[in-house]
């Protein structure tokens, strides 16, 4: 009687009685993969990579789709590669399922949270953002206060003093323009009178009869008309300093009264917003409000009071630098219209060298800054 071989339950393979392969130990295996695998896995695409081996191929298993009649469509996912197998085995990565279904590899470790970077859009927006409460404050500020319904702070010696500067700016600005076109017409009649000297020269060589009598009129043409070229230049150094006192000088002032009324402005918006928010609820949601406003106010009222001040100092200094110009200028065309009517071309001349005017040679460019130096 033959021994028996001893029986591997490994090496088993399970028959029917029609002779056909038992496959029902398959059936459950698949079965079992399908429950232990998540949702997004289908097991018609199910690959299984190793690397263990020696050679160089990988080893392939591939799982056919289950046959099982309650077993539902399940939708296809890439497969994993090399790399990302070699990543998915390795021990210090996090393995991490987000709500679409595929696994992302996350590195283990510290999180360290970044510091937020700014945006320069965002900071843009920001800026036209309080650009534009700050405008409509303002306005409501300056239409309420035009209705009559809105209150304004007054400096009643300082608003004194810039009516009076707008005043006499005004005034100076008509003499300004009265002094250009007296100096227009004197050069008009100088111009005239060298030409009727010429004139008269010519004449008193060609007549014989009237020399003397058409000579004596040249000279006394030309004569005026090198007077009237010395008033002219007084006159003209009478305008250009008007008018760098009025176009510059007291335009500055104006520039930082300007200023001081749109900080006064602010001031007084801001001001009414704190009141009306002193006059409502104070509560939780209030009271950081009333302190915002609070701040907000105090900052437009130091910016007030440095502006006030700052037209306070200049109108002092300005008053003082017009004075002084004034009284030269005035004194001078004073000076320069007498000696000229009067004849005296001695003292025109005076005149001009006592107050450093120099005037121009017709024909001879002025001299550059380095012949001058």
């Amino acid at each position: 009687m033959a021994q028996e071989s001893p029986k591997n339950s490994a090496a088993e393979i399970p028959v029917t009685s029609n002779g056909e392969v038992d496959d029902s130990h398959e059936h459950a295996y698949h079965r079992d993969l399908k429950r232990s695998l998540p949702s997004g896995l289908g097991l018609s695409e199910t690959q299984i990579t190793s690397h263990g081996f020696d050679n160089t191929k990988e080893g392939v298993i591939e799982a056919g789709a289950s046959q099982g009649p309650s077993a539902p469509p399940l939708p296809s996912v890439l497969s994993p590669s090399r790399v990302a197998a070699s990543q998915l085995a390795q021990p210090g990565g996090d393995l991490t399922v987000p709500a679409g279904g595929q696994r992302t590899n996350t590195k283990g470790g510290p999180v360290i949270l970044a510091d937020e970077i700014k945006n320069p859009a965002m900071e843009k927006l920001e800026l036209v953002r309080k650009w534009s409460l700050n405008t409509y404050k303002c306005t409501r500020q300056i239409i309420s206060e035009k209705l009559g319904r809105g209150s304004r702070t007054v400096d009643l010696e300082l608003e004194a003093q810039i009516d009076i500067l707008r005043d006499n700016k005004k005034k100076y600005e008509n003499i300004l323009k009265l002094a250009q076109t007296l100096a227009t017409q004197l050069f008009q009649m100088v111009h005239t009178q060298k030409q009727l000297g010429d004139a008269f020269a010519d004449l008193s060589l060609k007549s014989l009869e009237l020399h003397e009598e058409f000579g004596y009129n040249a000279d006394t043409q030309k004569l005026l008309a090198k007077n009237g070229e010395t008033l002219l230049g007084a006159i003209n150094f009478f305008i250009a300093s008007v008018n760098t006192l009025v176009n510059k000088t007291i335009e500055d002032t104006l520039m930082t009264v300007k200023q001081y009324e749109n900080a006064r402005i602010e001031y007084d918006a801001y001001r009414t917003d704190l009141e009306e928010l002193n006059l409502g609820p104070r509560d939780a949601n209030t009271l950081p409000k009333i302190e915002q406003s609070q701040h907000l106010f105090q900052i437009h009222k130091e910016k007030y009071d440095k502006m006030r001040s700052d037209v306070s100092v200049k109108l002092k200094f300005l008053e003082e630098n017009k004075v002084k110009v004034l009284r030269n200028q005035l004194v001078l065309f004073h000076s320069a219209v007498a000696a000229y009517f009067a004849g005296n071309q001695k003292q025109l001349e005076l005149t001009l060298k006592q107050f450093h005017v120099k005037l121009k040679t017709p024909g001879v460019d002025a001299p550059s800054w380095l012949e001058e130096q």
